[in-house]
């Protein structure tokens, strides 16, 4: 039997499921909250079918960065009943949250500067919003 998978927008219309945009600026709020560092956000609107936005952030330490990412994801669990998938959280270097339509990444700067996330996804020549 085939298994039908609904589209985002449509799951994003239940009563009870927040909007993307609602998300991503509570998302930006918990950043802002926890004090993380350098936050750009971009749309991945015609880019991506796997999110709409991604959020990548930075703490100073490997302890700044654990503690933003749980904080985060606690926040979206008690406001949304969002439960959040983390990936990288015991190490500290870079925390991968998947709030569904929106993708976050918290580093420690010399990880994010490594990897350079987010000049893969932005536009060529645009700046961090």
């Amino acid at each position: 039997m085939a298994q039908t998978i609904a589209p985002r927008a449509a799951l994003a219309a239940d009563d009870d499921a927040p909007t993307s945009e609602a998300l991503l600026e509570r998302i930006m709020n918990s950043l802002d909250d926890d004090k993380a560092e350098e936050v750009v956000q971009i749309s991945l609107h015609g880019k991506s079918s796997i999110a709409d936005y991604m959020v990548v952030a930075s703490g100073r330490s490997s302890r700044q960065v654990a503690a933003i990412s749980e904080n985060l994801a606690d926040r979206l669990k008690q406001e949304f009943g969002l439960p959040c998938k983390m990936e990288g959280k015991d190490t500290g270097d870079w925390v991968l949250i998947d709030a569904g339509d929106v993708i976050v990444h918290v580093f420690r700067p010399e990880v994010r500067e490594f990897y350079q996330l987010e000049k893969m996804w932005m536009p060529t020549g645009s700046t961090a919003q």
